[in-house]
């Protein structure tokens, strides 16, 4: 059952009229990610993918990640469209936050511009913001979208969302 989309305010977007299947889009939002004083990634050279029902996620070109903070994780998934994900921890002063990232080593031809590229889950990290506003986390365990005021949902990952 598709939910009934909230009402669109202005300066915002619907993820109910995100495309399925999905795409990746350059944008040039300042995305900050920081956790226990540092500064793990800043940028406005990113990449956000959009998905019907789902707030964006975005991909930080390795360049605006801090320098020797990314560990590759073991394991990996597979999406439909975007091809084979590898994962990565963050370590920040000796302390681990596991496979927080994803990147796209051989991004499928349609989703090429996310090579060199890691998106990172918001909840595990201190603050994470898009143009300065604070992230709230995509609910449930596997996505890993970014909510912010600019997005009407109802956003897939919560409670009772997984038909959708």
């Amino acid at each position: 059952m598709r939910p009934k989309p909230e009402p669109i305010a202005a300066g915002q977007e619907s993820v109910w009229s995100f495309p399925r299947p999905a795409i990746a889009q350059p944008t040039e939002a300042r995305i900050v990610i920081e956790h226990r004083g540092h500064r793990i990634a800043d940028s406005r050279r990113t990449i956000r993918t959009l998905e019907t029902s789902h707030p964006p996620s975005y991909y930080i070109p390795t360049d605006d990640i801090e320098p020797g903070i990314l560990r590759r994780a073991e394991g990996s998934s597979f999406c439909e469209w975007k091809g084979a994900a590898v994962y990565w921890d963050v370590v920040v002063d000796g302390h681990v936050l596991e496979r927080v990232g994803w990147s796209y080593p051989s991004p499928t031809p349609s989703f090429a511009i996310l090579k060199d590229h890691v998106a990172f889950y918001a909840r595990p990290f201190d603050r994470c913001s898009v143009d300065g506003q604070i992230v709230t986390p995509q609910a449930g365990g596997f996505y890993g979208g970014w909510i912010t005021d600019g997005f009407a949902g109802p956003f897939k990952g919560g409670a009772g969302s997984a038909g959708w």
